[in-house]
């Protein structure tokens, strides 16, 4: 597929005033790997100045707000400035979000219960997508980016790249999609499904709406086609398709192994240091939540797991959005004055639900480690940052 290089910024406007000056200094302290701050009253245009930095410097940015609206407002900007580029957005995808959590005083325990928005997880799959594509990209988040996110490496690793020509059996193809968590759904076909008649195989990436058509004649890819997924008319040829997975959180069969391992090694080293209802109830849970994982590859919560499964020691932060980035990219928090607060307080909020959860016997203490970012994490990320903010 063809690859484009370059930043290309849409504006009828020109940078007046003060933004030239402004612009020039800060694209110069981006070529020095500098923190900046950019002032300016509301109205100011901010966000001008710094889509003209981004085009200038060609450096995959990440914008940093820190509520949804507000994200959404600055993507919506940044889609008009960049209609050529990739643009995503990648924010929580809970409509509603209740953490699983213990009152000891009360003796209450509340299940987590959530009402996850399909939409936004879809543009968060997209966001990764654009990342790993090669083409030059820019992601507006909210604090989720400190969120885990599952390894970069594993995605990157079970995306499934077809060329027309390969040589690969039907079958083996057909694995390759459920290894990346897309689901075979021969009557109705929609994003994150794919649906086999014959030796033709369509599939829809998790993060599009078109639908990926590959036409085999015995073990030879003759053809990929993209078609419209309502009319299924065709769209274009293509000579080569990347698909990533359907799913952040992916776990390969080797790992799911090691990870059961080093699992039962926890609760075996954790049971004694219970009383016998904490240590009952231990038990239980996590018994079941093996052979929920030995059976199918997940369970339920199988994020309190990550650490077993990324490979991580115990207090080891997990992998995030910003980890996609790689490491030549630039940081834009907007309304720092607001944002960076609410960054640095969400550790510590996380950790003080799940003390509870630990010591009454609801979890493994491997739970504290699926966890946003500790600040001093996020400090090694600042490199090459500008916070923007209205107030002086």
């Amino acid at each position: 597929m063809q690859q484009i290089h370059k930043f290309e910024l849409v504006s009828e406007f020109e940078p007046t005033g003060d933004q030239p000056q402004a612009i020039d200094a800060l694209v110069e302290g981006v070529k020095k790997k500098t923190i900046q701050t950019l002032l300016g009253v509301t109205g100011s245009g901010k966000t001008f100045s710094i889509a003209n930095v981004i085009a200038r410097t060609g450096k995959n940015t990440l914008v940093i707000s820190h509520n949804k609206t507000l994200a959404a407002q600055l993507y919506s900007e940044l889609k008009q400035f960049f209609p050529k580029n990739n643009v995503g957005y990648f924010v929580s995808y809970y409509d509603y979000y209740q953490p699983e959590s213990y009152m000891p005083q009360t003796d209450t325990y509340i299940e987590k219960d959530t009402q996850i928005n399909e939409k936004i997880e879809k543009l968060r799959l997209e966001a990764t997508a654009m990342l790993l594509s090669g083409d030059p990209t820019i992601i507006v988040s909210t604090v989720s980016c400190i969120y885990s996110l599952g390894n970069p490496q594993d995605w990157e690793d079970l995306a499934i790249t077809i060329n027309a020509g390969d040589v690969i059996k039907r079958n083996e193809l057909i694995k390759k999609f459920i290894d990346a968590r897309y689901e075979r759904n021969d009557t109705e076909i929609a994003p994150g499904n794919f649906r086999v008649k014959g030796d033709t195989i369509d599939i829809i990436p998790a993060y599009s709406e078109d639908i990926v058509r590959i036409s085999m004649f015995g073990d030879d890819v003759e053809k990929i086609t993209l078609l419209d997924n309502i009319s299924l008319k065709e769209k274009r040829k293509v000579t080569q398709m990347k698909i990533f997975p359907a799913k952040h959180y992916l776990i390969a069969k080797d790992v799911r192994e090691k990870a059961v391992l080093s699992i039962k090694d926890e609760l075996e080293k954790r049971l004694p240091e219970l009383n016998e209802l904490e240590k009952q109830r231990l038990e239980m849970r996590t018994k079941y939540d093996l052979e929920m994982i030995e059976e199918l590859g997940y369970c339920s919560g199988i994020e309190n797991y990550s650490r077993h499964f990324d490979g991580r020691q115990p207090g080891e932060k997990a992998f995030c959005l910003m980890d996609f980035f790689g490491d030549d990219y630039l940081l834009v928090i907007d309304e720092s004055h607001v944002t960076l607060p609410q960054l640095h307080g969400m550790y510590k909020g996380d950790y003080s639900r799940k003390k509870e959860l630990v010591t009454y016997g609801f979890r493994l203490p491997s739970a504290y480690d699926n966890r946003p970012l500790k600040f001093e994490e996020f400090e090694n990320y600042l490199k090459n940052a500008i916070f923007v903010s209205a107030t002086p």
